[in-house]
């Protein structure tokens, strides 16, 4: 089963606590993950830590479930980081940052583990 959401990004205390350890196993717990509430996880059959694959145009990529009874029906959180950055649009309007906020997906239950950073770092260069 695959459910749409509204897919959205942003800095988060942990994820900003490991910026400057980004191979470390705890910037991978800090940022390879999709928040949803309990209502969208049931939907979908999940539960905390399982693994879930996020697709948007731009992309798609592996993290773990993560409930959060904050988000309305519908809103998946990913925090800032790399593996954000596999489903965000690259666009920067003249910016120099990607938009966060808005972008639609997919989402479903997968036998995939998110990948750590440096073969996501791989991955993205063989795309």
């Amino acid at each position: 089963m695959k459910i749409k959401a509204n897919l959205i990004s942003g800095r988060t205390a942990d994820q900003g606590a490991h910026l400057e350890a980004k191979t470390h196993k705890g910037y991978f717990d800090a940022c390879a993950y999709c928040e949803l509430n309990s209502a969208d996880l049931e939907r979908l059959g999940a539960s905390e830590g399982n693994s879930l694959k996020v697709t948007t145009e731009f992309g798609e990529v592996v993290v773990f479930a993560k409930a959060n009874d904050g988000n309305p029906d519908g809103l998946a959180f990913i925090p800032m980081g790399p593996w954000a950055n596999a489903v965000l649009s690259p666009d920067t309007h003249g910016c120099g940052m990607p938009g966060f906020k808005g972008v639609p997906a997919e989402i479903e239950v997968t036998d995939e583990k998110p990948l750590e950073m440096k073969a996501l770092m791989k991955k993205y260069m063989e795309d």
